[in-house]
């Protein structure tokens, strides 16, 4: 398995680029003819934030942001023509414990962008374009013993959406958003988490195979909260996350996992910017993947800046890739920009690889058959980030659609 990695400890900026074809990893860097121009973290971070959909330029794919999407897959949702095209519906269903509110709001609430605003066009564009907002608040000093639910359903046709998951101070909840169906959708959700609140976010995106999904998720975390984010993506035709999180005051924690399994002819992206601005804060992520059959392909970008003004920042991020059959592409890349060297640590890692024959020979050297030898060892891959979740019923879930991806199946 090739592996580059940075450090703890590292106070000078670091760029790392692999790129994965098959069982092969190269450094992607000078003479790799990529017509792109890259940008350092801390001016892709500071692109002027709008609500409108005309400040930002139509992507022609030679963006950096931009440079591994295959815009002619995503539907319109870049350049306008899906907000054109005829609306789908969706159905939501909402299981609320006690000390939970829900309600929907028009685009003028004081709470929508409160986390941070749109960074790109397609974000801009859901939120110029969603009909009514979702806002969900977990009370103060609320602790919940059963998770929040949030099940949306697409039924065709092209979706704009915004939700707010508000947990005030001193809160906690485990908060799961899963998406199911098909169709079109782009959209904004926002994590607002007060003063010494803890959140667990977990999404979960099942689409049917030729969905599109892009979306902004933004966190804003409060003094002394702790923010635990688990994105699970197996269905789509293409899908494009993007995580960021920004801190309100110091003594904030976020912890960011992932896990994504993609099939042939399949594009998941994940996206993440962790902007350290606040002195004392820790962030932590881990993303794993899989990857299956001719054409399917994942991105992995992870940006982290810490500003100046941001001493005690204790961080680390590390993106691992399971490749299982040959036709497989992996781009990941891990960003680390420092710009003060009074920090706890700081590094990052990224490793892609295929199958460890030793694993398996051992497996089946003890009379375990060959594909059940495989299944244990796609399992212990992804078992740590399942168990993130905390919800048992979620869990054995995410393990069930592990073995039927392997079996070729849909669980």
């Amino acid at each position: 398995m090739a592996e580059v990695q940075n450090t703890p400890g590292a106070t000078t900026a670091g760029s790392i680029e692999v790129g994965t074809t098959g069982a092969g990893a190269q450094l992607a860097g000078p003479g790799t003819g990529r017509a792109t121009v890259k940008q350092p973290i801390d001016a892709r971070v500071a692109v002027k934030p709008s609500f409108d959909v005309n400040d930002f330029p139509v992507p022609t794919g030679r963006e950096e942001d931009w440079r591994f999407t295959p815009m002619h897959r995503l539907a319109g949702l870049h350049d306008g023509t899906a907000a054109e095209a005829a609306r789908g519906e969706s159905k939501v269903e909402l299981s609320l414990p006690e000390g939970v509110t829900a309600e929907t709001v028009g685009r003028d609430d004081a709470r929508l962008g409160k986390a941070g605003k749109p960074v790109d066009r397609v974000a801009a564009q859901a939120f110029t374009s969603f009909e009514e907002a979702l806002v969900v608040t977990v009370a103060k000093e609320t602790v919940l013993t059963e998770p929040v639910k949030i099940d949306v359903h697409g039924e065709g046709g092209v979706r704009f959406g915004h939700v707010v998951i508000e947990v005030k101070p001193f809160a906690e909840a485990v908060v799961v958003l899963g998406h199911t169906g098909t169709g079109v959708a782009a959209a904004n959700v926002e994590l607002l988490l007060g003063d010494g609140a803890k959140l667990t976010f977990v999404t979960i995106q099942d689409w049917e195979r030729d969905a599109v999904h892009v979306a902004q998720h933004t966190a804003l975390v409060g003094r002394d909260a702790s923010l635990k984010s688990v994105v699970v993506t197996f269905g789509g035709d293409l899908v494009r996350l993007h995580p960021r999180v920004n801190y309100a005051a110091p003594g904030g924690e976020a912890e960011l996992f992932g896990l994504y399994f993609a099939d042939a002819g399949q594009h998941l992206e994940h996206r993440l910017v962790i902007d350290h601005d606040t002195p004392h804060c820790r962030s932590n992520v881990v993303y794993k993947g899989a990857l299956q059959g001719q054409g399917a392909h994942a991105v992995w970008v992870g940006d982290v800046l810490i500003r100046a003004a941001a001493e005690g920042t204790d961080t680390y991020e590390h993106n691992r890739n399971l490749v299982l059959t040959d036709g497989a592409r992996v781009d990941s890349i891990p960003n680390l920009e420092i710009e003060t060297g009074e920090i706890v640590g700081a590094g990052h890692a990224s490793a892609t690889g295929r199958f460890d024959d030793e694993q398996l020979f051992y497996l089946q050297a003890r009379g375990i058959p060959a594909d059940e030898a495989r299944r244990l060892v796609v399992r212990g891959f992804f078992a740590e980030l399942v168990q993130q979740i905390g919800v048992a019923e979620i869990q054995e879930h995410l393990l069930e659609k592990i073995d039927a991806e392997l079996e070729g199946t849909v669980a």
